[in-house]
């Protein structure tokens, strides 16, 4: 799946994942490979992501917007 963490000022991530944990504002969700289509809003948590190599990384965030679709994802937030 091809990731994009973007910010007002930067992008802070790109790059191919496995997993991508996130703090929605109805609960947090995980999106996987050939996830159904998706939209949610975010609230302040953290994103949890695991790297196609397996590497780990973590991003605290202020809230946003998750899209999904065809296992391209963009995640729009407010700071990280």
């Amino acid at each position: 799946m091809h990731l994009e963490i973007i910010t007002p000022d930067k992008k802070v991530f790109e790059g191919e994942v496995k997993l991508i944990q996130l703090p929605g504002s109805k609960g947090g969700f995980e999106i996987l490979k050939n996830h159904a289509p998706i939209i949610s809003t975010l609230e302040k948590g953290v994103l949890k992501i695991i790297e196609k190599s397996g590497e780990e990384q973590h991003f605290e965030v202020d809230g946003g917007v998750i899209e999904n679709k065809a296992n391209k994802i963009i995640v729009l937030v407010e700071s990280t």
